[in-house]
């Protein structure tokens, strides 16, 4: 039997190793609270010190929990091994590759699971209709514990919704609405409550902010998030710097969260430094208590278990990683993740786009004539020198930031796939192509604009009050 568990160790990879670590370790934990007996608990320990003594001869370094192993994953805030690796925390998204981030490669590194046609099937038949084009096209790429989600959902068990926005400015680009146009979409067709935190106190930690300015862009983007076209009888919105101090279980659920993860364990996850001030250090509980429900009383009429699914950027991982290991240590579920690809600035997918770099993105606010001026001027083509060339030998729509778009936001596959083919074999030029988006985005801004003209402060008001929502629980 130890032989077998040794050739099945041999064959695991560091995160892998360390995921059974963490697994073993909550099993002790819960044999001693539940008072085993002594030889079952012993056996216990023994195979979690045999996993530990594994996992440090594989990569060379002791297990610390919620501290995965550092030569796998570029959120250490070190310098890249090699010229090709990409580089992703909570912050910075960098890559050589004018593709963009190799999401295979991070799937392997953040140790989640891809999303395969197996799980896109089962979620067509718990929804009894097409899956969003999101999971379609491998925009929604990554998951952890999905499956998980389906199974209850299908045995009649609820679940909710978490997802955010850090208002770093009071305007939105496009880019910020794909999480929220999934998380509607997810909200309608599973019919379950949604939470979401705006992180008004991170801004003001990490950004030259007045609080008092943070909360102001809290507002604003909360009228772009309402635009979207949330239920306001199933959603809840709210600001860390008003809702931390009126929620006595979000708060407990932070002080949990704390007491469990250590200042070397932030580090190691985050990048912090002895410099950072202790804000930074804490934030990261901020962000983890949403994923519990009894950081909503008023919902969840005071309920600890019901699961919660998270549809964010992958760049949000690190957040949940932790909060995942410190669940079962506090006694509640791990939350379930959806993870996005990176919406790429219109300079190329090199990059994450900037609130702050006008020409980066289209932003929510921006008129026709804008929308036109920056497609046509800044988005990176993948289209040949000449049109003799491009006529020849085609463009390249993997690195074309115009057809990138169009797969965001163009709902018919087959128009899609026409115009990847006339791309690809020179019929369609950069310029017809950069039309098409250009009619594309157009009215869908304008669209936006115009919905976001309805909310009202009332409105705003209203969604960010502490409420019941429209489930029972």
């Amino acid at each position: 039997m130890a032989d077998i568990q040794n050739c099945d160790l041999k064959s695991l990879n560091p995160l892998q190793l360390f995921e059974k670590v963490t697994e073993q370790g909550e099993k002790v934990r819960a044999l001693k609270a539940g008072k085993a007996p002594k030889d079952e608990i012993d056996a216990a320990v023994r195979m979690l010190l045999s996993l530990k003594l594994s996992y440090k001869t594989t990569t060379g370094q002791d297990y610390q929990a919620g501290l995965p192993p550092r030569d796998l994953v570029s959120i250490n805030n070190g310098t890249a091994k090699e010229e090709d690796e990409d580089f992703v925390d909570p912050w910075t998204v960098q890559t050589s590759n004018a593709k963009g981030v190799d999401y295979d490669k991070l799937i392997v590194r953040f140790g989640s699971s891809k999303i395969d046609t197996d799980l896109i099937n089962r979620i067509e038949r718990a929804i009894g209709q097409k899956p969003h084009r999101f999971l379609r096209r491998g925009i929604f790429f990554s998951h952890r514990d999905m499956d998980q989600v389906l199974h209850a959902y299908e045995n009649k068990k609820s679940f909710y919704l978490y997802t955010g926005r850090g208002p770093s400015s009071q305007a939105m680009h496009v880019g910020h609405l794909i999480p929220f146009i999934f998380t509607k979409w997810l909200q309608e067709v599973f019919d379950v409550p949604l939470v979401v935190q705006l992180t008004d106190d991170e801004k003001y930690l990490w950004k030259d902010l007045t609080t008092e300015k943070a909360h102001e862009y809290a507002v604003e983007n909360a009228k772009d998030i309402i635009a979207c076209g949330f239920d306001i009888n199933k959603t809840f919105i709210f600001s860390d710097l008003d809702y931390l101090g009126t929620s006595a279980g979000f708060y407990q659920n932070i002080v949990k969260v704390q007491k469990h993860v250590t200042f070397n364990q932030v580090k190691g996850i985050f990048g912090f430094t002895d410099s950072d001030c202790i804000g930074k250090i804490s934030f990261p509980a901020i962000q983890a208590a949403p994923s519990f429900s009894s950081s909503f009383p008023q919902i969840f009429n005071g309920k600890e278990n019901v699961q919660c699914l998270i549809p964010c950027a992958i760049d949000q991982d690190p957040y949940f990683r932790m909060t995942r290991d410190v669940a079962p240590r506090i006694g509640l579920p791990k939350p379930a993740l959806l993870h996005s690809v990176f919406f790429p600035a219109l300079q190329g997918a090199q990059t994450k786009m900037s609130a702050s770099d006008p020409n980066s993105s289209i932003f929510l606010t921006d008129s026709p004539k804008q929308i036109k001026t920056k497609i046509n001027k800044h988005a990176f083509s993948g289209g040949r020198d000449t049109i003799e060339e491009h006529r020849k030998y085609g463009g390249n729509c993997d690195v074309d930031v115009s057809f990138m778009y169009l797969t965001f936001f163009l709902e018919d596959d087959d128009r899609l796939e026409q115009l990847k083919q006339a791309y690809t074999s020179g019929e369609l030029l950069t310029g017809e192509l950069k039309k098409v988006l250009i009619e594309t985005l157009q009215p869908l801004i304008a669209a936006h604009q115009e919905r976001r003209k309805q909310v009202t402060d009332e409105m705003v008001k209203q969604f960010m009050t502490p409420r019941k929502l429209a489930f029972e629980f």
